[in-house]
């Protein structure tokens, strides 16, 4: 879809270049926790699964469910940490949640390139009460894709620094 064209590209080229930097990571790097309140690389990662997963239901339900949808929020009222928790990814074969990150976000590039555009206003309510359109969603998914990938490059970074 060209509406989403330019998000998409750039959605593809970060994972065209985030995938070898994630594969070059040690195991003590990916497992780092900063503190008892933050994630480490390896759980971001899984979250960010996650993330493409949830969007990809909310994408595909907002194009057949009537509109305004009220669906799980997996992201808000500390779900999301309840996600990565019950699936503990510190303990995911690295490579393999690589390539479900890699895979998970090619595939949502897919459903949004297919989006019937009459469909792009419908809303969804989230846990929060406020209103989210299907386009809002859509573009907004680069924007905390590249949010995690900045916190996981100033994670390196900081444990680099320590060493």
């Amino acid at each position: 879809m060209s509406e989403f064209l330019k998000n998409n590209h750039e959605l593809l080229s970060l994972i065209e270049e985030w995938e070898p930097k994630f594969q070059a990571l040690s195991e003590d790097l990916i497992t780092y926790r900063l503190n008892n309140e933050s994630w480490t690389i390896k759980e971001t990662v899984g979250h960010m699964v996650d993330s493409a997963s949830n969007n990809t239901h909310r994408i595909i339900h907002l194009q057949y469910q009537p509109s305004p949808l009220t669906y799980p929020d997996y992201a808000n009222l500390g779900n999301n940490d309840r996600w990565v928790s019950i699936q503990n990814y510190n303990t995911e074969n690295w490579y393999d949640l690589v390539q479900l990150w890699k895979y998970s976000n090619l595939h949502i590039v897919h459903v949004i390139n297919n989006v019937n555009v009459d469909k792009l206003g419908n809303e969804w309510i989230t846990a929060l009460k406020s209103r989210v359109s299907l386009k809002a969603m859509i573009i907004d998914y680069l924007r905390h894709f590249k949010l995690h990938l900045n916190e996981i490059d100033e994670l390196i970074h900081k444990q680099l620094s320590e060493l």
